[in-house]
């Protein structure tokens, strides 16, 4: 296959193509097609279009924009087999998980966008003043959305939709590696009739296209989920305008298990988590800190689950757990594995296939400290680290050790403990005892984890600036 057209005003234009790019599926390690990657001149292009149709779409009623988010729901739902197929072949996520976590995330975030714009206060009576004031929510104007490779529905839908129920028009400009499933959704966003120009799209690499577009003169905010290094490289580019950035970046989330916890449970479910989608979580429980009378259990618990899982072809239902997304990151997550050789003690895994896609093993290494290097960096990848505590105190400074702040998992049955410790954990998330963070809560961190929070009213938030009035005046 090779896609070669941009999503602009409304219609499918010709890409103006500086490259051309292999699409890869990780499975076999073999191209599948081609994508024409645009540059500056499409990408000015996609910012004129949604320029030009901000004022009529920041004029839209609260109601109008409902119904299109609504819209749009109805047609990712009715696209989301193709969706999940698109995703397995692009970045090798099970077909089960494809189906069921990848789609059903878009899915979720639509479906929340859709009651939380009901819950956005536009317009409100503050508490100041002689009552005849009013704060007002207003549009920033363009966006543009950059967003990765790893979970493709999940960040999309969490930035279109979001920029759609705020009144923003946007450009999206998705990761080149995980293409197909961006083209299916910018079809729905067709589909559902979106009006030309509200959304457009457009493929390329971040020099060659995305620093085109954060520096466009017209672009008043920016939103891009990606490495620590890329969230640097954007909030420069957008420094010389004062143009607002969100960033959502990495994690290194820290897993606390205390001996009062189920130390079998809070091994396996950690585990579990950790090995979901092939460690490319960026808040997933890659640093499992765990009580000293417990730990061997923990230990125990956590590889069970490693070698129980079985890694192999995404389009078998039986499989559990597919190959990385790509090239690139394959040889990552092996030079971070053989580090952890070096340092701490292997426990299972540590493999990896030498060819026929970018397969490794789930990966569990035990006797780590903080200050190790499979410790401190974000691996992106199936790699558990498990490291010893004595004291409540020492649990805290090490899981706050760390430049990251996106997600931290704490395991304990004592209620005082849970609530003192979800104070002073430095982290975006805290989610105890195998709980998770539902559709409509803050997604965002900490420090090097980012600027800015993703979902539901937060979410929406982001793309609105905040408007005082004085001496209103009623209609009649």
């Amino acid at each position: 296959m090779r896609l070669d057209q941009a999503y602009i005003g409304g219609a499918w234009q010709k890409t103006q193509a500086v490259a051309e790019h292999e699409i890869i599926n990780p499975a076999t390690g073999t191209a599948i097609g081609t994508l024409a990657l645009s540059g500056a001149e499409d990408g000015a292009r996609a910012v004129q279009a949604a320029s030009a149709a901000f004022d009529a779409w920041a004029e839209t009623s609260v109601a109008e924009r409902k119904a299109v988010l609504e819209r749009v729901l109805a047609c990712y739902e009715a696209r989301a087999e193709d969706l999940a197929v698109a995703m397995t072949r692009e970045m090798g996520a099970p077909a089960t998980m494809s189906a069921a976590a990848q789609v059903g995330a878009g899915k979720g975030h639509l479906k929340d966008f859709i009651k939380a714009i009901e819950k956005v206060h536009w317009i409100s009576t503050p508490d100041v003043g002689d009552g005849s004031d009013r704060i007002m929510m207003a549009p920033m104007g363009v966006a543009v959305l950059i967003t990765p490779w790893n979970w493709p529905m999940n960040q999309i839908t969490l930035k279109v939709g979001a920029a759609l129920a705020a009144g923003c028009t946007m450009v999206l400009k998705p990761s080149e590696l995980s293409p197909l499933s961006a083209q299916v959704f910018a079809e729905i966003m067709h589909a559902a009739e979106v009006p030309a120009g509200v959304f457009n799209m457009v493929f390329g690499t971040g020099p060659d296209l995305g620093e085109a577009l954060v520096r466009h003169p017209d672009v008043a905010t920016v939103s891009l989920t990606g490495s620590t290094r890329a969230g640097a490289a954007v909030t420069h580019a957008a420094a010389d305008d004062i143009k607002r950035v969100s960033l959502e970046l990495g994690g290194k989330g820290a897993c606390l298990v205390f001996s009062d916890a189920d130390p079998v449970a809070a091994g396996r479910e950690t585990a579990v988590s950790m090995f979901r989608n092939t460690g490319q979580s960026c808040n997933a429980p890659s640093r499992m800190l765990v009580e000293r009378s417990v730990y061997d259990q923990v230990v125990k618990a956590a590889s069970d689950v490693a070698q129980s899982l079985k890694v192999g072809d995404p389009e078998d239902a039986a499989t559990d757990m597919g190959p990385l997304a790509n090239l690139a990151q394959y040889e990552r997550v092996k030079s971070f594995m053989a580090k952890g050789k070096e340092e701490a003690r292997l426990v299972t895994g540590g493999g990896a296939a030498d060819e026929g896609g970018f397969f490794v093993e789930p990966t569990v290494f035990a006797d780590v400290t903080n200050d190790m290097t499979i410790a401190r960096e974000e691996i992106f990848g199936p790699v558990l680290s498990i490291i010893p505590f004595d004291t409540e105190a020492e649990a805290i400074a090490m899981a706050n050790d760390s430049p990251y702040g996106l997600a931290a998992y704490l395991w304990t049955t004592d209620a005082a403990r849970a609530q003192r410790l979800s104070r002073k954990l430095r982290s975006g998330m805290v989610r105890l005892n195998g709980t998770d963070i539902p559709f409509g809560a803050p997604f965002g961190g900490f420090g090097q984890s980012g600027i800015g929070r993703e979902g539901g009213v937060w979410g929406i938030e982001e793309f609105l600036e905040v408007k005082a009035v004085s001496g209103w005046i009623e209609e009649a």
